[in-house]
């Protein structure tokens, strides 16, 4: 049978709009109600209101997300060699046009929609690849995927994970196998023990790459904080390549500040580590007279819920208000947000309105994103998350 013959025996599902747009999430009360039973997270094609056969996806009758567009080819199955294609041309783009592997052994594979396989990413972080899914299409496909990841990184060990809330939202049970133990990966010759199978994404921050080096590189002889630590990405470069005079690492969460002095020992970088929330410790280092050269706050994501977006904004202003307070005339602010809900003008509105309430003069001299292994669709904005805003605090 042929690739068209068998991507003719899919069930059919019918949009209640016509197709006018590349995006490839087409959402629930678009979709009309199948007329036979389609299997949720199964492969269907897709027919506008008039009939119009316009693309080849995933279904989820659970999921907000009704259908994810693989193809718009009708020729195209989605079977082995599309997965192949598919990852093959995204490790092209990391190895071939980005070069990452002389930059580091730890990179994003596949991000989702940039690279045409929406509801997967996957993480490489040495002899270890990390499949996340946000789809049960994607899942029930996780064969196919591992098999075309093999051939490309043979001898690999494999993890894969959904978050519950994922789970939930798209009506799957992912079974996750036994998490394979910490791989030691390298990063612009720096060593990071990774975890995969850790609560913090697929194990490690590889978003904010190339902001460590930026924010490395404006640091000699300072004294840093770096807020939200995590596992100490930002303040070992500070201190092993950047020659922080000194490096504060401040975070909640008691196993990552443990995995934190480990990373700083890999690098013989001598940093203090703090276990506190942000909150109740700014506000004491305030009075205290607690002052730092730079800062870097670099928080998880706040919401998943647009009705939540206002209350995310004032925890943002919050935090920022109190982090500007903490540092010296001329020093530097790194502030982020992962959080995808929250755009980039509203982020910066937000900043706008915390250094008036700190008493504080903010300049921006440089705003970034996810490094360059995160790319997105420019009909898919959503892919373009993290903000990254590098600010002079007077």
């Amino acid at each position: 049978m042929s690739d068209t013959e068998k991507a003719a025996v899919l069930p059919t599902v019918r949009l209640k709009i016509e197709r006018k747009s590349s995006h490839p999430w087409i959402f629930q009360k678009m979709v009309e109600r199948p007329s036979g039973k389609v299997q949720n997270g199964g492969l269907v094609n897709i027919e506008d209101r008039s009939g119009q056969w316009v693309g080849r996806g995933i279904y989820n009758g659970h999921s907000r997300i009704t259908l994810r567009v693989l193809t718009s080819d009708r020729s195209e199955a989605i079977d082995a060699a599309f997965f192949a294609r598919k990852i093959g041309n995204a490790v092209a783009l990391r190895r071939d046009i980005l070069k990452l592997d002389e930059v580091s052994n730890a990179y994003r594979l596949v991000h989702s929609e940039a690279d045409g396989l929406s509801g997967l990413v996957v993480d490489r972080f040495g002899s270890t690849i990390v499949m996340e899914f946000f789809s049960a299409g994607m899942y029930r496909c996780r064969e196919l995927i591992q098999e075309a990841l093999a051939n490309l990184y043979p001898g690999s060990k494999f993890y894969w994970f959904a978050e519950d809330h994922v789970g939930k939202q798209e009506s799957f049970d992912c079974r996750s196998p036994e998490p394979p133990m910490p791989d030691l990966i390298t990063e612009h010759g720096l060593m990071f023990r990774v975890a995969p199978g850790s609560k913090h994404k697929t194990g490690f921050f590889l978003d904010q790459r190339e902001n460590r080096k930026i924010l490395a590189g404006l640091v000699a002889g300072k004294r840093v904080l770096d807020i939200c630590c995590n596992t100490g990405g930002f303040g070992v470069y500070a201190k092993a390549i950047g020659n922080a005079a000194e490096v504060v690492g401040l975070d909640l969460d008691e196993k990552v500040i443990e995995m934190a002095k480990q990373n700083a020992k890999l690098n013989h970088a001598s940093m203090k580590f703090i276990q506190a929330d942000l909150f109740p410790w700014l506000r004491d280092a305030i009075p205290n007279k607690e002052r730092f050269d730079a800062v870097i706050l670099d928080p998880a994501k706040l919401t998943r819920d647009r009705d939540d977006i206002d209350s995310a904004l004032r925890k943002y202003l919050d935090m920022n208000r109190l982090a500007m307070q903490v540092i010296n005339p001329g020093g530097v602010l790194l502030t982020c947000s992962c959080t995808g809900l929250v755009s980039e003008p509203d982020f910066i509105e937000m900043l706008r309105r915390a250094a008036w309430q700190a008493s504080r003069k903010l300049l921006i001299f440089k705003i970034t994103g996810a490094a360059s292994d995160h790319p997105f669709l420019v009909d898919v904005q959503e892919g373009r998350y993290l903000k990254a805003v590098f600010c002079r605090v007077e």
